[in-house]
This record gives structure tokens, sequence and C-alpha cells, in this order.
């Protein structure tokens, strides 16, 4: 049995033995020891090891509802269920006997074996997860393995050289933009893959070990962060960085998040020259009453229409970001999608859209960072928030949910703005969304539709995706935010004249 590992079906651990009901002491150990899941895809044959209170914060009875995900415990994770049960009433026996099959090291679909209890068996030889081996993660790229199996020295190592290659490249007046360039799609993408990579072997651990494992990669991330930010803002429309984004492009969801960062970056830059040196704030606020007021009404509708200002907007008007702040933003948009493939996988095409698999990654990605890094608070808010769309049922994320609960407790709880770009008054509840997650929503779409390796619809052109965008996602619905949009609008299309 050696380099064999048995996997137990959850239900069979969790449902009662006389069926009626759920053991509830040992979804309390599970959750307390923060035990992992195995979820397998009966179809696509993919497999993730997930943490249980991801699942079962996102549905209580997950394990049940049906499809093609299954859950299973390890033989490791059923022996610590075991050990740490303190009510012995509570344990049954699952017979440990298991039928030798020979299965090849990339077949990885439990079996069926009928043994006693209908208990599921199943022999994995070799599987990367349960060793201490990473696995192949195809939306990360061919690279993802390689990363992946560096030990924790040489990834920092690896980071630290990128690091080097940046800085040498601020300095320099006359320096080679293909050069920088390059340079800068590939410092992201490595950055992401190893992020990915380590954050993925934090959510196996407690908080504090996490993050002690994570703190290293926080520090070389954060300082990466900072270098590309001031090559960013000093090329906002550098026509080289923006085809080397396209010719790097290759589908996987680290280039969506390679682009979405720079491109991210390259926007804040804009709007701070925007709203610092010119008369757009004032243009801005000369047509908001034919333009705006009756969008901001909507969703602010306990509130006077007269009463519908710039103020009510942006809590404290709009105004330019500071570089400590931007800085923080940026890691959040630099890892926005980082449980995105470390979630059970979900896909673009409508006929295998699963609304809770896809909102999953967004939860993943949120605690990850939160609970198992030290990165800043604004990098988890970005990351959790960037779906929410002003409430739209279309939209999910965690400040909604927050949000519903504090109303419950408090019912005359109003939101009497849109938009901060400050954390007290989303701690507070007093606003409905947070300024980088805004400007990220708008970002993300975009690149999605503009993804020239889109697999299941063609891709947009950019004026194509401004149009559809002002269509579904501000006419018909109220999603995003149109005076964001319009600034994104203006950038899109500058950007658009330079390179031709």
């Amino acid at each position: 049995m050696e380099n064999k590992e048995t996997l137990t079906l959850l239900s069979n651990v969790l449902l009662l033995p006389d069926g009626n009901g759920v053991n509830k002491a040992y979804i309390d150990i599970i959750l307390q020891e923060e035990i992992p899941i195995f979820c397998e895809n009966s179809e696509t044959k993919k497999t993730r090891l997930m943490p249980f209170k991801v699942l079962y914060d996102n549905h209580e009875n997950f394990w049940q509802r049906g499809g093609n995900w299954k859950y299973y415990l390890t033989s490791d994770a059923y022996e610590q269920l075991i050990d740490k049960s303190t009510n012995r009433t509570n344990v049954w026996s699952i017979d440990r006997f298991v039928t030798e099959k020979k299965i090849e090291p990339e077949i990885i679909k439990p079996e069926k074996s009928a043994i006693k209890n209908e208990a599921e068996r199943t022999e994995i030889k070799n599987f990367n997860i349960i060793s201490n081996e990473p696995k192949i993660e195809d939306g990360y790229g061919d690279d993802y393995n390689t990363f992946a199996k560096m030990s924790a020295v040489e990834k920092i190592e690896h980071l630290n050289e990128k690091k080097k290659c940046l800085n040498e490249l601020i300095a320099p007046k006359n320096r080679d933009n293909k050069i920088l360039t390059e340079t800068l799609v590939d410092t992201t993408r490595d950055v992401a893959i190893i992020n990915h990579a380590v954050i993925e072997e934090a959510m196996r651990l407690g908080d504090n070990e996490a993050k002690r494992l994570t703190h290293n990669l926080v520090i070389s991330t954060q300082e990466i962060v900072k270098s590309s930010t001031n090559l960013i803002m000093e090329s906002v429309f550098d026509n080289e960085l923006m085809s080397t984004l396209v010719e790097k492009s290759n589908g996987t969801i680290v280039q969506h998040m390679t682009r979405v960062y720079l491109n991210g970056l390259a926007f804040l830059a804009y709007y701070n020259k925007l709203v610092s040196t010119s008369n757009a704030i004032l243009k801005i606020r000369l047509s908001f009453d034919l333009k705006y007021r009756n969008f901001y009404h909507d969703i602010l509708s306990h509130l006077e229409p007269r009463n519908i200002i710039m103020e009510r907007v942006f809590s404290g008007g709009m105004r330019a970001i500071p570089p400590e702040i931007l800085h923080n933003w940026a890691v959040g948009f630099l890892i926005h999608d980082i449980g995105k493939a470390a979630a059970v996988e979900y896909h673009e095409g409508e006929a295998s859209y699963n609304r809770d698999l896809v909102i999953e990654h967004v939860k993943l990605g949120y605690q990850s960072i939160l609970k198992k890094t030290n990165y800043p608070i604004e990098a988890s808010l970005i990351t959790g928030y960037h779906h929410e769309y002003y409430g739209d049922p279309a939209g999910y994320g965690y400040y909604r949910s927050l949000l519903e609960l504090n109303r419950k407790k408090n019912p005359n709880l109003k939101q009497d703005y849109c938009i901060s770009y400050d954390l007290a008054p989303m701690k507070k509840f007093q606003v409905l969304a947070y300024f980088p997650a805004k400007v990220l929503e708008i970002i993300d779409v975009y690149d999605s539709v503009t993804d020239p390796h889109r697999v299941y619809r063609k891709a947009l052109t950019p004026d194509e995706a401004i149009s559809m965008i002002r269509q579904e996602f501000i006419r018909k619905a109220r999603k995003i935010d149109p005076i964001l949009f319009d600034i994104f609008a203006d950038y899109i299309q500058e950007k658009e004249s330079r390179q031709s």
C-alpha cells in the first residue's frame, strides 16, 4: 500500500447511521481543526483540496447537493477527526477495508467498492495534493509546477531577482521600452504564480503558522508592487506595454491577473493625473444632474433627489490617491483572483456555469488573504468585494453579506453614500462600495470581454466592449459606477488613439 491514499466519502462520515440528521459534533471538529476536504469532479476528473469552512459557509449541506462534485476525507483527515472527537457516542465504525486496484497516476476518479455502510474508497497512487508534491494548475499555465516545486527560499530568491531587474529600470532615462515592458509582464506573472502556490499551501495550515510561511512572500511582493507601480506611473500609455500584454496573453488565469494588475495601475495613474491637474471634476459636477443623478437615486432611493450630489457619490469628494494607499490597492489588484485556480473550477461557458462555484473563488481569496497572510487589509477587501455590483442580484461578495447581517441587527441602518476611498466608512457600513473594488469591477469585466483568447465567445474590440458594458452594466442594470466608467472609457479612447 505504499504511496497510496484512502479516501472516505464525506456524506458517509457526516450523516448519522439512521439517516436522520447530521453529526454536528464532527462538523464542529472539522471546522475547529481546519480539516481540508478532497473535492473531485466526476466529469472533468479535476481535483482540489479545499478548506471545509469555505465550502460550508457557501452551503451548509454542500456534500449532499448532487452534481458532478464529490467530497471526501483523506485517511489522515479521517484519523485526525476520530482522534479529536471528544464525544465518542457520536463515533461509529467505518470499515478500513480497501480493495487493491491498479490505478495509473493520472487517473483519479474514486471507484465504488461494495463494503459495509456503503462507504466509498479510492486508492490514489502518487497523488500530488495528498503527498507533499505540488499539483499542476491548468489555470496558471505551464510554469506553475516549476514554481510550485521550488523551496520557500528559492521562491523568495526568484522574486528578489525580479525586483532587482525592475529597480535597475527605474533610474535610467534612456531605457529600452521593450525590455521594460517584458520585465513588467514577466515579473507580474511570476509573482502571481508564486503567491498562488504559497497561499494554497498556507490554506492547509493554522492561521499563525500560515502567516509565518507567507511572511517573506508578503514583503517581497509588496516591494515588487512599489517598483512596478513607479514604472507604470511613468508610462501610462506606453504602446509597447499594451501590445506586450496582448502578445503574452494565453487565456490562463494568471495572464488575466497580469493584465488586470498592469492595466489597473495604468488607469489609476490616469485617474490621479486627471483629478489633480485638470478641471475634470468640475465637468462631472456640471453634468451630474442630467447625466448621473437618476442612476445614483436608484441605489440611494431613501434620499431625496435634491440630496443626491457628488459628495453623496464619493464620500469626502473625488480626490487623488496617495502613493502609500495606491500601493496597498495595487497588491489587491495583483492577487484579486488568487482563489480562482485553487477553488473547484468553473467555466466561462453558459452550459457549465455554476454560480456557487463562481462565487467560491471570491470567498476563498478573501479568506486566504485575510487569515493566512499579513497583506494589508485593503488587499483582502478588494479581493472579496470586486463583484458586489452595487447589490445587484447578479453580483456577489462578502460586503453584501456583512451589510445584510448588520441591517438585521439594526433595521434603521442606511447607506447615505455610494463610494468610500477609506476603510472606516466601510467598517461602519456607511457606504455601498469601496473605491478600488469599483475600479477593479470595471477593469475585470473589460479584460474578460476583450481577452483575445476567450474560449466561448469572440473577443470584443475596445469600442464594442465599452458600448456593451455601458448598456448591460449601467443602463439595463445598476452594477458598475457610471462616473468611474466614463473616466475609464476616456482612458481607453486616449490609449487607443495613441496606439493607432
